[in-house]
């Protein structure tokens, strides 16, 4: 299986949706008990601080985004007038950003950055937040939201998968050495007791699920299997393991002839046919794999040009469902470099498949910079996924120099 990294050229993100509402003032609770922060480092909005990499942007945008509680949407069923109460008593952990999930992703993508030592000068910052909101007494809030009658499809598929990547990351950063490794073991001993319940949840709905979900958004099943994959191998848990995959192969396997020309739709932030891709990819042997795009998707180049898939337009980057295409293009270059990094070093569709990867990565980390918080809450983490490698196993160095790779000084200026 080939090992790849793509540098992504784009202008240097310089600030998100949420950087108005960055606090002042020394770090403490306030009378909600919500955590508040001081700009310790170096704020990306600056453009006296130069150079920058926008994975300051990034942290920055959840930093200030992990515990804004509104504006908020809830998926949230009510058993009697004691459901009635903010989000924040809901899910005393992951109420900001705008929903559920994409709290968890928020800290996700704070956990990565402070864990691959991508933003040194924030992690003082970052552990200070991920340490106010990882305690014991908030998870029993949210275990006890969780075990409350009627809701156990809240956030399935897409907002458990992302949970379980934050678990995973700390996992992965705990099996290290130092004051990082202890720090993300007593986070993830925290957030153990949420992720029994979210895994047994899993165990109980795959098999049940006859058919799969192809849409491109939330409730789509192949990207949620995806990391639900990527959990269990990092976690060691065999049982979830052959769930995924068997469940993946009777659903995929005969696939033919995916109509990836429908896409996107137009609200659309996963693609159902590269994320079935990119989750068979982790499944199959490179020989068989290879078989499978064949027949799967037959129509990719072979001759470098990345114009074969056209990229995700926003007409209007304030609205909350149209600015799922600026996602779309993020996770599809993600996808791409997925299944590139599946194939054989001299299968002829690599080069279509990264030139496609590129273009898309670089639409997408464009569309980041959004003042508009309908898209900045979340894009960040996507754009995270893309830059690190996440799911795409890369060498330490490849990983190191993508997150290191940043734009001339010139393009930082934002003009």
């Amino acid at each position: 299986m080939r090992q790849l990294v793509v540098f992504l050229s784009v202008p240097l993100i310089l600030l998100g949706g949420c950087d108005q509402i960055s606090e002042q003032g020394d770090e403490k609770a306030n009378d909600q008990g919500l955590f508040e922060r001081k700009n310790i480092a170096p704020d990306p909005a600056d453009n006296s601080q130069s150079p920058r990499k926008p994975e300051h942007a990034f942290a920055r945008i959840a930093l200030n985004c992990i515990n804004k509680q509104y504006p908020n949407k809830i998926s949230h069923v009510m058993n009697s007038a004691d459901d009635v109460a903010e989000p924040a008593k809901l899910t005393p952990v992951f109420f900001g950003c705008f929903d559920w999930h994409s709290s968890v992703h928020g800290h996700w993508l704070l956990t990565r950055l402070w864990g691959q030592d991508l933003v040194p000068e924030m992690d003082d910052e970052i552990a200070a937040a991920l340490s106010a909101n990882f305690t014991a007494s908030k998870i029993a809030g949210e275990l006890a939201y969780f075990s409350s009658e009627s809701r156990g499809a809240f956030e399935r598929p897409y907002g458990l998968a992302w949970f379980l990547q934050l678990t995973a990351e700390l996992r992965e950063t705990s099996a290290g050495q130092g004051p990082k490794a202890e720090q993300a073991q007593v986070w993830l001993d925290e957030l153990l007791p949420l992720e029994a319940v979210i895994v047994g949840q899993i165990k109980q709905w795959v098999p049940k699920l006859a058919y799969p979900i192809r849409l491109g958004t939330h409730n789509q099943s192949a990207f949620a299997f995806g990391l639900f994959l990527d959990w269990a191998q990092i976690a060691e848990d065999a049982e979830m393991e052959q769930l995924i995959r068997d469940k993946s192969l009777l659903f995929h396997r005969a696939d033919q002839n995916c109509p990836i020309g429908y896409e996107p739709s137009g609200e659309d932030f996963l693609s159902p046919c590269l994320m079935e891709a990119d989750l068979m990819r982790r499944i199959m042997s490179e020989g068989e794999f290879s078989t499978w795009l064949t027949k799967f998707l037959p129509d990719i180049p072979t001759d470098g040009r990345a114009d074969w898939l056209a990229i995700g337009i926003v007409n209007d980057p304030t609205d909350g469902k149209l600015v799922h295409l600026d996602g779309v293009n993020l996770s599809r270059a993600w996808a791409l470099r997925g299944i590139a990094s599946a194939l054989a070093d001299d299968d002829p569709r690599i080069a279509a498949l990264l030139a496609a990867a590129q273009a898309h990565g670089e639409a997408g980390e464009a569309s980041v910079s959004t003042p508009h918080y309908s898209g900045s809450h979340w894009l960040a983490s996507f754009a995270t996924y893309l830059r690190t490698g996440r799911g795409i196993s890369l060498p330490e160095s490849a990983v190191q120099a993508n997150a290191d790779s940043q734009d001339a000084p010139e393009d930082a200026t934002g003009d």
